[in-house]
């Protein structure tokens, strides 16, 4: 029976009545559902914890040298600076040395380019053509070429051969097309070049240098042999559109070195060159090479210090409590939140151990404000890394590691933030179960207010239907009264 039919026959309130009743038996329940409510809010400030923590040590680590790597390594970089950029410019990594050294660029590395020959070339032509008519298969090779001008060897890598089918009768454009549908490496390329005297084919290789020379066979009017002094149909001759492959020659206070490509590397502990032009003989241009040992400890400290503040004022927020309005945060109190404050603050004073004269965060322009936040002071920290750049830094890599290791224990699978949470979801799973009972308890209850008040409001319309009855009864009775 719906509950707005109670009290219908005896016009008392019922519904009232059972509404009041239920919202007097539902407040076990609500207690339970205010207390989950209160574990929930907690599981989400230790979240926000975590969340503050783990930016913390981000920071921390950032400050921590790993195993076998050094200051250098870590908070030192190197600047390349070439004086004249038109021919070339220089990057700089760990293991450069500061210096300042004499660059001669010779030769710049290149690309090997055969030509067919064009219509005024009768003997060229007329072979390159003999050959088309009759087809077969162009081998192309490439490999290293080694030695002089005109006594060059030359070694092919057979894991580089490329093997293309040429029909008989085919046009420069069905070749070109036949060896760059082979070629899907890219190793090769081919085109077709048309100047005033007809089209020639272009053949080209991708990569730089001496180690990348193509000898082409198989085919008449598409061969080259670039052994002793070149010779085939197809030419590397400048004059004649193509180009001979080359190494890039350099040489660094006066020590001579080649590379395959532009990008030089290893010539200079490093050092990467990207050559760009050669430089006239006798006039070299400078590369200087310099070391900036305070912009990553800057940075890293001043990461840590925005950190630490942040993290300190995530704790500060979830700890509060304000006598005056009375309000609390979400962990007021907590003892997790107490630990890891108490930890952190004390790690501040994190030693570095040894004879260097910088000892503690204080000692190389980090202090504490009268609110726990954190302040750098670049300039004190600067001549403290100019007078002592080891001291320092492994002060800074102490630091970090304590940082590190203590935010990892407390935010880690068995540190206190994770058995805390878990502990809440244990009182949250038992509250659930007890919801369960309480609601099942309730809905009896609620039933068998019902059957109650039905019975009731049919007992007293019952009597009141009675007494109606009795009424026009009695005033109808000889001698009643009536107005």
């Amino acid at each position: 029976m719906a509950i707005s039919s109670l009290g219908a026959g005896s016009g008392i309130d019922l519904n009232s009545i059972l509404t009041s009743l239920m919202a007097a038996e539902q407040q076990p329940l609500l207690a339970l559902q205010t207390k989950e409510a209160s574990h929930q809010a907690k599981i989400s400030a230790l979240g926000n914890l975590r969340s503050g923590l783990s930016s913390l040590q981000s920071a921390a680590q950032f400050m921590t040298l790993s195993t076998g790597q050094t200051a250098n390594d870590k908070f030192a970089s190197y600047r390349a600076a070439v004086a004249d950029t038109s021919i070339a410019t220089a990057s700089a990594a760990a293991g450069a040395v500061v210096g300042s050294y004499s660059l001669e660029v010779s030769a710049l590395a290149v690309s090997q380019r055969l030509t067919s020959p064009d219509s005024t070339d009768a003997t060229g032509s007329a072979t390159l053509a003999a050959g088309l008519v009759a087809g077969g298969t162009l081998k192309i090779e490439l490999g290293a070429l080694a030695g002089s001008s005109g006594s060059y060897t030359y070694t092919a890598d057979a894991a580089r051969e490329l093997n293309v089918t040429v029909a008989a009768n085919s046009t420069l454009e069905q070749v070109r097309d036949a060896i760059n549908t082979a070629a899907t490496d890219g190793r090769v390329s081919a085109t077709i070049i048309t100047g005033t005297n007809g089209k020639q084919l272009v053949l080209s290789t991708i990569k730089t240098g001496l180690a990348n020379v193509m000898k082409l066979s198989g085919v008449g009017g598409l061969d080259f042999d670039p052994a002793g002094s070149g010779s085939g149909v197809l030419s590397q001759d400048s004059a004649k559109g193509g180009q001979a492959a080359s190494d890039a020659a350099f040489s660094l206070n006066g020590i001579a070195g080649t590379s395959s490509t532009n990008s030089v590397t290893g010539a200079l502990d490093g050092v990467t060159l990207e050559l760009l032009k050669k430089t006239s003989v006798g006039t070299p241009t400078t590369l200087s090479l310099t070391k900036d040992s305070t912009t990553q400890l800057n940075s890293a400290l001043s990461s840590f210090v925005k950190a630490y503040n942040e993290s300190a004022g995530v704790m500060k927020g979830l700890g509060y409590y304000d006598a005056s309005t009375k309000q609390a945060g979400t962990l007021q109190g907590n003892s997790t939140l107490r630990g890891i404050q108490n930890e952190t603050r004390a790690l501040l004073q994190t030693k570095a151990g040894g004879t260097s004269t910088y000892q503690t965060l204080s000692d190389i322009g980090i202090s504490i404000q009268k609110d726990g936040t954190l302040k750098l002071d670049s300039s004190k920290l600067n001549k403290a890394i100019a007078a002592d750049f080891t001291g320092v830094s492994n002060l800074v890599s102490k630091v970090g590691s304590a940082f590190n290791t203590t935010i990892n224990n407390a935010t880690g699978s068995s540190g206190s933030i994770t058995s805390a949470t878990e502990g809440m979801n244990r009182l949250i799973s038992d509250i659930d179960k007890r919801v369960t009972v309480l609601q099942t308890r309730l809905t009896n209850i609620e039933s068998r207010y019902r059957k109650q008040f039905t019975s009731l409001d049919s007992i007293v319309t019952s009597l009141k239907n009675t007494s109606n009855y009795l009424t026009g009864q009695l005033a109808n009775l000889p001698g009643a009264y009536s107005e």
